[in-house]
Order: C-alpha cells, then structure tokens, then sequence
C-alpha cells in the first residue's frame, strides 16, 4: 500500500450505552479499513479485567491493540475509581514510547502515545494524544504541544527521515495558538515547527452551520454532546497532522474526511460511536518513482 489509511476517535470512556456503542464503532471501522488507529479516552472494562475498549475494536478489525495509562485515580468528588488512557490499533506495532505531557491534575493527566508501525514504505512512528479540554486552559495546551512537537523531533524530522503522523482530540479549534502553533502559523516558546493538517490540505475550515461533511467533529447534531454544550458546540477539534511532505512525494494527504457519524435510533434513543466524530486520512509513505 502507497498509502497509510489512519482513524483517530475520541472513544468516550464507558459512558452507556457502550456495547451498542463499540458495534456501532467496529462496523464503521470495518467498513473503512484502516491500517492504523488511534484512540482517546480508553477504558478498562468494568467486566473483563485486563482488557480495555481498544481490545473489543482491535478483535473487531482483526489487528493488534497497544493501550497506555494517562491517568488513574481513586474516589473524587463525584467520579468513582477509575483510569483513562490512549491506544493505537494495527497490524503489527513494532515499539511503543510514553511521555508525560506538562499540566498534569488528579484526574486530568494527558500523555503521548508514539506507536512504530509497519507501513509498505517501511516502520513510521504514529502519534496518539488528548489535550485539556476546558475553553480556558489554552496556556496549558500550548505546554502540552510544544512538549508534543519536542518529542517528535526525537524520532527523527531530517529531509530524509520518513513521515509522521500525529492524531487525536486537542479540544481546540484551527485559529488557536496552540493549533496555530503546530501547522507553522505562529511562535511559542521561542519556537517554531510545521505540521500539515490533514483537513486543511484538502478543504476548507469549516464555518457557522456547517456539520460533519465540512469538517466539524464536536457536533450539535450527535446527541451525546449536548451535556458538555457549556463548551461551545460545532468546532473542528479532532485532527489527524502530518510532519511536512518530502521532496519524494511521501507524506502527501492523499484524502481526509470526517468518519464514524452514523447514527441508530431515533430521537432521544438516537446513538452514535461516541460523543466525537472521527477523522479518517490517507497519507501517502512510499516515495514516487
């Protein structure tokens, strides 16, 4: 395969219905065949020790699920025991490394997941993370991506280094700084980088009214959302980045669009996968003779 087909998808804990939820994942998963999936807000299952909500989708998919801690917690004030974590789903996943990123709280610790995958261009690192979610931790977000962007670095971004791809749920819309920051718009920390958005390669941002189709994955239209409106509804804040294209054609955004937002039932029994959409991208890994 010239390309490298890649999901990221905010999971949603284990938040009911979640059997429904994870059928109604694993056959849109299916249907869209990736090599390379990456998930956030992860959960052991209460009644399967040792085994999380990635291993149900990996069985699913026939492939291999490699889950890590974020972060664990006992009894909070209104949240029972518990942990939360990232995962990437493959076929084959040959090294795994974990950073702690900035700002960690008791029960809001973010990481990130960096996965070596096989691709038919050769091993490529592929990149799991989850930033704070709350409208006002923008300082903490920037903290989080520049520890994000070091970290990539370390794996290698010289013009003959192969490609990476970096996704998940950084609950921040395109015109932030810490987004701004990663596509190249803009300085944090006395520093600069380039990633390509995915999206943007291919479309536009999306605007007032738009939904799925043009890009939106926090969406007014999937039920699920409706409880957190307090943190602005329709925005784009899920993304799949890319290190920037080389001269040989690898790491071109061959597609992207806006994946797992079927719905089942109707009215207030309506579902979906999850509270987020997800992202689906086509990245081109083999260089063009």
């Amino acid at each position: 395969m010239a390309n490298l087909r890649v999901v990221t998808l905010n999971l949603w804990g284990v938040q009911p219905p979640l059997e429904a939820r994870l059928a109604l994942a694993a056959r849109q998963l299916r249907a869209l065949a990736p090599d390379v999936v990456c998930l956030q807000e992860v959960h052991p299952l209460p009644d399967r020790p040792g085994r999380t909500t990635a291993n149900v989708l990996a069985d699913a998919l026939g492939m291999t699920a490699h889950y890590e801690v974020a972060v664990a917690w006992e009894d909070a004030p209104g949240m029972p025991a518990g942990q939360e974590g990232l995962a990437v789903i493959a076929h084959r996943i040959r090294d795994t490394q974990v950073l702690s990123l900035p700002e960690a709280r008791r029960t809001e610790a973010r990481i990130l997941l960096s996965a070596a995958v096989d691709t038919a261009g050769g091993p490529i690192w592929v990149h799991t993370t989850h930033l704070h979610y709350r409208l006002d931790d923008g300082v903490a977000r920037e903290e989080q991506v520049l520890a994000i962007d070091e970290a990539i670095r370390g794996f290698g971004r010289d013009r003959d280094s192969p490609p990476q791809i970096l996704c998940g749920d950084f609950n921040a819309t395109a015109d932030s700084d810490e987004i701004r920051f990663l596509r190249g718009l803009t300085t944090l920390g006395g520093r600069r980088t380039h990633f390509q958005d995915a999206w943007l390669r291919l479309h536009r941002e999306p605007g007032p009214g738009d939904g799925p189709d043009a890009g939106i994955t926090w969406s007014s239209e999937n039920r699920f959302t409706r409880p957190l409106r307090s943190l602005d509804l329709d925005r784009r804040i899920d993304y799949v980045f890319v290190t920037t294209r080389k001269k040989d054609g690898r790491g071109t955004v061959r597609g992207c669009r806006v994946v797992l937002t079927e719905r089942e039932g109707l009215g207030e029994v309506e579902i979906c996968a999850s509270d987020h959409y997800g992202v689906c991208a086509d990245i081109q890994v083999v260089a063009a003779p």
